[in-house]
């Protein structure tokens, strides 16, 4: 459990003005109606992209073989789980909590970034019952996501220079240095002001960071294993590279097209393979579904634990 301790930061001082789960019951419903707010509107959302999408279609082409679902399950689940194991050690979080991290997911996809972690976090504010205020903690988190997120990036991109370099992509040079200083610039402030930032004890930090390590690590394992599964004239190692690449695309900012870029890669490494299309969009497609049935699901327990708090 975290100690508690005296908020210097500016948002902390203004969360302890906030209604906490020992507050009057008034004012813990203010925080709860938020939480479901987001989970109303999340239905709403959930209930629109349902017409647009065509199941039909996503399962003709997914392998109806039971291991690629335990793969896809395991690639879906492992960034909730991650974040579970965090807050398990943070706030002794119960298993419970799974359902609103997934609406936290499913929110920060559907709705809009980082509206989740507001949502996750009124939720804690309402529900939990701790010793220090949980804006802290997520904040910590949250920021300890991104900074990893940026460290394996210029990890990645040092064995990924010669191909980058080569102008095989599509890629100027130009672009790439300065997303790479963006990348470094914002990494180095984080670490710089790190005391201002960061408000957890130091092996709380490593910790959090290490587990999100393991998370980016195995989702590029896993995305590398579902593809194989899909396409197994593919080596492994190959869609292993492509995964690591595709991350390295999708976080430089400042690259515009990131999708004809991906598409660059694909026909760069794999040559001009009718069925990768296909593949990625049945990903899509299927991420997309497993999206609006979790949101429907979380959204609506999360509805429905208000009702009974209420």
């Amino acid at each position: 459990m975290p100690q508690s301790h005296p908020a210097t930061d500016p948002f902390e001082q203004a969360e302890l003005l906030l209604p906490t789960a020992d507050d009057p019951p008034q004012n813990r419903r203010l925080v709860a109606a938020f939480s479901a707010l987001v989970s109303l509107v999340l239905l709403i959302m959930v209930a629109d992209q349902f017409r647009h999408l065509s199941f039909a279609e996503i399962a003709a082409m997914v392998p109806h073989q039971p291991a690629f679902w335990l793969i896809f399950a395991a690639y879906y689940f492992v960034a909730p789980l991650s974040e579970w194991v965090i807050y398990r050690r943070l706030w002794q979080l119960p298993f419970r909590g799974m359902g609103a991290l997934l609406r936290k997911l499913v929110s920060n996809e559907l709705l809009l970034g980082y509206l989740g972690e507001v949502q996750f976090y009124a939720w804690a504010r309402s529900t939990l019952k701790m010793e220090a205020a949980p804006f802290g903690a997520i904040k910590d988190v949250t920021i300890l996501s991104a900074l990893t997120g940026n460290v394996v990036t210029v990890l990645l991109l040092i064995p990924a220079w010669p191909l980058v370099a080569s102008g095989q992509l599509g890629l100027e040079l130009h672009t790439i240095f300065v997303s790479l200083s963006v990348v470094l610039v914002t990494s180095f402030a984080m670490l710089l002001w790190r005391r201002q930032l960061f408000s957890l004890p130091r092996l709380d930090l490593a910790f959090i960071a290490a587990v999100h390590v393991f998370r980016i690590v195995a989702m590029l394992a896993l995305a590398a294993a579902m593809w194989h599964w899909v396409l197994p004239h593919v080596p492994l190692l190959l869609w292993l590279v492509l995964a690591s690449l595709r991350m390295l695309v999708s976080r430089l900012p400042l690259v515009p097209n990131k999708d004809v870029v991906f598409a660059g890669l694909t026909v760069f490494l794999l040559g001009h393979e009718a069925d990768l299309g296909g593949l990625m969009t049945m990903m899509a497609g299927l991420i997309l579904a497993a999206h609006l049935l979790v949101g429907t699901v979380a959204a609506t327990g999360g509805l429905i634990a208000q009702w009974r708090r209420s």
